[in-house]
Parts: structure tokens; sequence; C-alpha cells
């Protein structure tokens, strides 16, 4: 932004084995099933979803556990002999949930538990789904007591039932809890932030399946046993264990637990710090297969008395305990799978755990056209060399998806990716996001080469996104202009991406800069702009998120940089919101860096050439903020009151966190529920 006011611990090694994918599974990532279906509230007619009919996804069974025919039950198919309804409100969803016939339930928006920690007692038979990716259950979740059978869990995001103590002994609010509970599939699903665990199979629930779900930002993500019976049987496969301290999963006196494909991960420099990974405990006899633990304390423990048999999983950065030992079992005794190469898993966790867009969707609309793929490699090894050459090989209006593939290495250049080209994805293909860095070193104040003048702000960005639903992934973008070599120059804002365009998501990736780092913007300021970065990492100083566009940055992590000349002074957001619009939200997301105490700033509003219709906004909430952050977070800037702007905190932690002030305003719990993604996202579910 143009201003005149000053402005990992991990190494990753690239291991493998070769296998393919489960056999059983009927949840293939990548399925596309088109639009809304079903019906709306209390006075709707349920439509009829025999199990010969129906969009595919409500027939898919389980695999794994869940599969087996036993006490009874012929594997886990749900709901799919009742009705299809479509639920929006808490006392619909629970009309359907324990009703005594078979259901399809597909949840088509937010429904907020009430009280907190509520949870549905869901009755036998019930397909429960998440509509596409808007299916969100907050504050609460679900209950299968005993005898409750033939239930799937699909496609949900279930959340934010955390009280503010991280160890919880006492708030049993979990996202999904079974007790004596059988022939259940959880599966696609993101738990995250409860008040206790993410998961709890509890008391001899047995023929269960675990699959692709997103396992989330929580101190206890699932622990199996309460019971001192050895007779349950469970599948965990394909599942993202992600910042979450233990219980990963904990599994006590379990008679058969097959464990494969899993991804557990502990980001470096994050608050969370994993006490052990997967735990065999009690009589438990475990199999544990071609899972990825990166980053973990103690990946994999053992009670003496229990038994766990490893065989071709890989360890990254790794510490402490990793045990095996006794004779287990063999789980083709019990279903057909294929194993994916553990070098694999975490590409193809992270890209296809959670809800799927295609779930919970009528099969009446074509699916999309295939994505085409063009591979850019700096060794000629590609079809391109540069980044910007497979840009420019896409065609103008192109009207689906290209993903330019960029292999590992260092590619100095600056991309620019047109308006006339929406539907592109720049994606980095190592098992790291470090392994593929783009960098350039422009400023604002750096002349262009052919003498027309400098670049100003926008023009200094490494990498500049301006087509609509376009794409970063799994990759570095650097600006490393050099303030202290160039003290002469006028203008040091130098961006390393920018966007330009709506419907834009980082995931992945790490943003790196000093000032100015992350610039979103809109097309003009007439048009919307909403950008969605996630599990990412922004680094810089002064305003280093900033713009007029509807941000998201969710789950990720902004490290704090010192200045050119080593102090310790910035802030982290300007949002130049239009009036009406909304700005900036940082949300479950981790504030961090090697700075003094109380040297930055959460924001401060921007009013571009002092425009005065502008109404910057920035909302931090649900984050864990370093003691970085000053007692007065929020600052003035070009002669604007920052209190007649939209500033906000809510539900934050850590040492940088502070109460409620007149220098500190912070949202009732009333005013929070529309500061959450979805809403701020206006629609669109990224």
């Amino acid at each position: 932004m143009e201003t005149t006011q000053p402005k990992a611990r991990h190494r990753r090694r690239r291991l493998g084995l070769t296998v393919g994918i489960p056999l059983a599974t009927a949840t293939a990532v990548g399925m596309s099933y088109g639009g809304a279906f079903g019906v709306f509230g209390e006075d709707a007619r349920p439509t009829a979803a025999a199990a010969t009919t129906g969009p595919a996804w409500a027939r898919e069974v389980a695999d794994g556990f869940a599969s087996v025919n036993a006490l009874g039950q012929n594997g886990t198919y749900g709901g799919r002999d009742g009705a299809i309804v479509t639920v929006k409100t808490l006392a619909d969803l629970e009309k359907y949930a324990t009703a005594p016939k078979p259901y399809v339930i597909v949840v088509a928006g937010t429904i907020t538990m009430n009280p907190k920690g509520r949870e549905i007692k869901v009755a036998s038979d019930k397909t429960i789904v998440g509509a596409g990716t808007s299916g969100h259950i907050v504050g609460g979740g679900f209950f299968l007591g005993q005898g409750v059978h033939n239930v799937i869990i699909r496609n949900l995001t279930i959340r934010d039932s955390y009280a503010g103590t991280w160890n919880d002994k006492d708030h049993d609010w979990d996202a999904i809890q079974m007790d004596g509970a059988h022939h259940v599939w959880i599966d696609h699903n993101n738990l995250r932030n409860m008040a206790d665990g993410l998961i709890d199979s509890r008391k001899d629930t047995t023929y269960l399946t675990v699959s692709w779900n997103q396992l989330k930002n929580g101190n206890k993500a699932f622990g199996i046993g309460w019971t001192d019976h050895v007779t349950a049987d469970i599948t965990i496969h394909h599942n993202w264990f992600h910042e979450t301290e233990q219980r990963n999963p904990s599994t006590d006196n379990v008679a058969h637990a097959h464990l494969y494909n899993n991804f557990l991960q502990d980001d470096p420099d994050s608050s969370i710090t994993s006490s052990y990974g997967n735990y065999a405990r009690g009589g438990t006899k475990m199999v544990l297969e071609n899972s990825y633990f990166e980053g973990m304390n103690n990946p994999v423990i053992k009670d003496g008395t229990a038994a766990l048999v490893q065989r071709g999983n890989v360890f990254v950065d790794t510490t402490g305990r990793n045990e095996s030992g006794g004779t287990a079992f063999d789980p083709t005794t019990y279903y057909r799978y294929t194993l994916d190469a553990a070098a694999d898993v975490p590409s193809k966790v992270k890209s296809g755990a959670g809800p799927r867009p295609a779930f919970g969707r009528a099969a009446t609309t074509p699916s999309a056209a295939a994505a085409t793929t063009l591979t850019v490699a700096k060794d000629g090894s590609g079809t391109y060399k540069t980044v910007q050459a497979a840009v420019d090989a896409v065609p103008a209006g192109n009207p689906s998806r290209v993903v330019i593939s960029v292999k590992p290495g260092t590619y100095r250049e600056t991309v620019d990716v047109p308006a006339s080209k929406p539907h592109i994805t720049i994606q980095g293909s190592g098992t790291s996001r470090k392994d593929t860095v783009i960098v350039y070193g422009n400023a604002a104040g750096t002349r262009k080469p052919d003498g027309s003048g400098t670049y100003g702000t926008p023009g200094s960005a490494t990498v500049a996104v301006r087509s609509d639903d376009s794409q970063l992934r799994n990759l570095s973008v650097s600006n490393d202009f050099d303030e202290a070599a160039n003290q002469s120059l006028n203008g040091h804002q130098a961006v390393a991406v920018l966007t330009a365009a709506d419907r834009i998501v980082l995931d992945g990736v790490i943003v790196t800069g000093d000032q100015d780092t992350l610039e979103m913007e809109t097309a003009a300021p007439d048009k919307p702009g909403r950008v969605y970065v996630t599990n990412s990492y922004v680094v810089g100083n002064v305003d280093f998120i900033f713009g007029r566009a509807t941000a998201v940055i969710d789950q990720s992590v902004i490290t704090l940089k010192k200045r050119w000349n080593g102090t310790s002074a910035g802030y982290i957001t300007a949002p130049s919101t239009p009036a009406g619009r909304n700005g900036i939200l940082i949300n479950r997301s981790t504030v961090n860096g090697d700075v003094a105490a109380s040297s930055f700033h959460l924001g401060r509003n921007w009013h571009p050439g002092g425009d005065k219709t502008v109404d910057p906004q920035a909302t931090i909430r649900n984050s864990n903020l370093s003691a970085a952050i000053k007692g007065t977070p929020w600052t003035d800037m070009g002669g604007f009151a920052w209190k007649d702007d939209r500033f906000a905190e809510y539900m934050n932690t850590g040492p940088g966190a502070g109460p409620k002030s007149a220098e500190r305003p912070h949202l009732t719990d009333a005013q929070a529920a529309s500061h959450e993604v979805s809403q701020w996202l206006g629609g669109w579910t990224p």
C-alpha cells in the first residue's frame, strides 16, 4: 500500500513406497453431482430415496470394518432406504435424526446448537450429510447411544464448542460421541475446536470406519475405549490429524484396530504441540500401515500389554517414542483394501480429506470437466521452464480448470495471471510447500526496465492473480527486496502475492515479505473480491495483510518479522474495505515471530488517498496471539481515527490477547455469529 510512514523449524525428506487406493471404498475423491437436493422445513414432503434410486452419494456404503456383516446388520448404508430431507434449522435436524424411520438428512447451512454443547441423539438407519461444503454444526455435535447402528455422518463441518479451557475436564462436548453403537461410518468431515474430543468411540462401539476426515485444532482428537472388554473392530484410514495434542487416536482395548494411510502433522512454530500420535493401549491389537508422521512427538507408542505391528510408515522430523511389537492380525481376513504409497499420503489426504462439494447434492447436473494440467520444471523435464510461460499458454476465456503443476525448485520470476484466464491453479508438486519457491525482488519504487516509471505497490508483486476462481497451492511465494541495501529508494512496499479478483484460494502456501506482503484487492472498487487463505503462513512487518477485498485468513500462521534495521515495530492488517462490505477476518490462526514484546499492532485503518467513503474492517477471532501484540492493538492511519471504522476481536487466547475495553473492542456472541467464515464469504464455499 502507498504510505509515507515507515514501514521453520522442520526439514522435510521425500520418501516413498508403492501401492494403490482402497478397493472397498465408495468415497473416491473427485466425484461431482451438481446442485442442491432435498426439501425444507416442517411442512415439506420428503422425497423417496430407495437403494436403487437417488443421487450416488445417498447409495454409497462404508468400507473397512463398518462394511462387515455382523450383529444382524449387513454393512453400513445409513438411511438410503428412506427419504431425503434437507434441513436448515436445529429443530428439523433433531426431528429427522431422532426419528424411528430411515432418513438421508442433508444439512444445507449453519446450524448452531442451543444450548452450547448439545449433542443430538441420533437414531439408527440415518445418513447425515452436508450439502457441499455448506453444512456446519456449531457449538455441539452428535451422540450415538447403546445399540444405535447403521449410521453415516458425512461431509459436515462440526466445530467450536470450545469453552476456553484447553484440556477441558468439565465440558464433555464432543463433535461425535458413540457409546455402545455399531456399524457407523464417519467420513469426509472437518472436526475442530471442540471442548472435549473431536471423536469419542466408547463402551464397546464396534464395526466402525473413520475415513477421509480432517481432525484439527483440538486438545483431544479421537479417543477409543472406556471399557474392559476387548471386542471392538475399527478401521481408521486417510484422515488428517493436524494440530491436535493427544488421542491421535488413543486406542484402548480394541480387538482389531486397523490404521492406514493417515497423515499426522504437527506444524512448527505453532501454539499446539503433540504429546503423542498413534497409541495402542491395554489389550489392543493394532496394524499400522503406510501412514505419514510429520513433526510429531512420540509418533507411535504402545503399552506392554498391547500388540502393534508397523509396516511401511514414514516419519519426518519426529522425536521420542516410536514403538512396535507383538502379533496382531491380518486385515484382509475381514475385508479387501489396497494401500496408497506412504510418500503420497500428505498430498492425497490434504487434498481429499474433509467436506467435498459433490456430496449432499443432486445427480442431475453434469459434473465439471476434468482439469487440464500443464507441467513446469526449470530443468526442462516439464512442458514449460517458467511458470509465466505456462500461464501464457492458457487460452483466454478458458471455461474449466487448468492446473499448472510446478516441480520443486526455485523460480526467480514474476508471474501475472490476467483477468481473461479464470480457473487457474498454480500448484507445487513437491511433498512440502517449501519445495517449490517463486521469488522476485521488485519494490514500489523500483524503476521498470523500459524506463516508463516505477512499478508502484501492486506492480511490485512477485505473483499477481487477477482472474476469478483461481488458486495457489502447496508452494512458497516471496518478495526478497533488500530494504537495507536500498535506503535511498523512495517506495519500499514490496508485494509477494497480489489478488485482484473474486473467489481466490490460497491453500498450503508460504507468503513472505517485509512491507505489504499480501495485497488483496478487487478488480475494481465496485466489484466483489473474496479471498480464502487456509493452512498457510504469511510473514511480514508493516501492513502486510491489506487491501479492499473480503478476505479470510483461516487456520494459518501469521509470523511477525523485524524491520530491515533489526527493530521490532509494525502492523499486521491495513484494510481499506468499501462501505457495506466485509473486510479482513483472521480466524483460528496463530500470531508469532521473533520480535519484541508489545511491538506490533493488529492493524490500522487505510483510507487510500484520503478516501472518506471507505469503511475499513478487520476482525481477529479464536486465534492465539503472541506477546508481541500491543495492549492497545489498533491505531489510526493517515489522519483517520480507527474507532470510526470497524475493528474487533473475539475469543482470542495467548499472551497477546486482552480483555474488552474502549481501546480493545470485543464482539458479543450474537455479533460473532455474523463473523463466521461462511457468512463472511457470502454464499461462496471454497
